[in-house]
């Protein structure tokens, strides 16, 4: 096991994301903290772009030779990172008395805040841009209702209960708000002054919420309210992403990742670079094929979706008020 952590150390990994926008090097709410983890631990990284697949739940994942860790899988990239003895930024913080309800107010409450506001709360142009823009309007438009209706099963929202659960979802998020502000202090970080994976987390939260949604987002108008997290976040932000390629700190590239993921999409698709024309390889022909059928199926798919459940009655879904999450007196 050792000998295999020393050989991944000697390879660089390749975190693959959803694309960059807003100012941010990825905008995804699950791919942006996995990318501020590495960059707090100092990993040197390349970053790669998927923008063809854009409602895998795979996506992000890092990779390093024949070593995958997937967003699905063991509770998320970050835990696969600590768990395979990648790198871990929590080792001493697990027995500290707030660390785990700070981990389950950003974990569930400020998750499922930032996922009502991009698919539910607000116009929807935000999320349409960080998954979809790059798709054709129909196939992009269909994927965009069909996650808006998968959200709102998620979340237990129906047509009797909007109002109730909207007011709830915000006055969970005003409150994580007010105990993360309280810890955090005049702190660079939240715990002990040292970065964590919370601080990763809660940090991608913070920049998608001030940067991505719209001026309107009653969310970002909550975090607003208090200007330390507001500090922590832009001083971060110029720390680890505006300064990224700086000599002092670590680096990425973006360039196209090395090895397929071990199941799923065999192909991945980088920024572009310029380059002069040449003829294209059988590989290139196959693999655009492959996409072409992908987004046709993608189609079909999501109109047999929306035909089946066109008649669907959306307050058959319902929610137990008892299993809502944490309380906190």
């Amino acid at each position: 096991m050792e000998q295999q952590v020393q050989e991944r150390e000697a390879e660089e990994l390749t975190l693959v994301t959803r694309k960059s926008c807003f100012g941010l090097p990825t905008a995804c709410p699950h791919s942006l903290p996995v990318f501020i983890y590495l960059k707090l631990a100092q990993i040197p990284f390349r970053l790669d772009f998927n923008s063809i697949y854009p409602d895998s739940d795979q996506i992000p994942y890092v990779e390093s030779g024949t070593y995958v860790a997937y967003n699905n899988e063991n509770d998320g990239v970050i835990e696969c990172l600590k768990n395979d003895g990648i790198v871990d930024l929590d080792s001493d913080f697990h027995s500290l008395p707030d660390w785990v309800s700070t981990k389950a107010m950003i974990s569930s409450w400020l998750s499922d805040a930032i996922m009502y506001e991009l698919w539910v709360g607000s116009d929807g142009k935000s999320a349409y841009e960080i998954y979809y823009s790059d798709l054709s309007w129909p196939i992009g438009k269909a994927l965009f209702l069909k996650q808006v209706y998968l959200v709102k099963q998620r979340l237990g929202i129906t047509k009797d209960n909007a109002e109730q659960r909207e007011n709830k979802i915000y006055k969970r998020a005003k409150f994580a708000y007010g105990a993360l502000s309280t810890r955090l202090g005049e702190q660079k970080f939240l715990f002990d002054d040292r970065p964590s994976s919370l601080d990763a987390t809660f940090l991608g939260h913070a920049l998608i919420t001030l940067y991505a949604l719209p001026e309107s987002s009653v969310l970002r108008s909550r975090l607003l309210e208090y200007d330390n997290i507001v500090r922590y976040a832009e001083t971060l932000k110029l720390e680890l992403i505006e300064s990224g390629s700086s000599s002092s700190g670590p680096h990425f590239h973006s360039v196209p990742s090395s090895s397929a993921p071990r199941k799923g999409p065999s192909s991945w698709k980088s920024k572009p670079k310029s380059k002069s024309k040449r003829e294209k390889t059988e590989e290139e022909k196959t693999f655009k094929k492959r996409a072409k059928y992908f987004l046709a199926a993608q189609l079909v798919a999501v109109l047999l979706f929306l035909s089946v459940m066109g008649g669907y009655d959306s307050g058959d879904v319902e929610l137990d008020e008892d299993d809502e999450g944490f309380a906190y007196d």
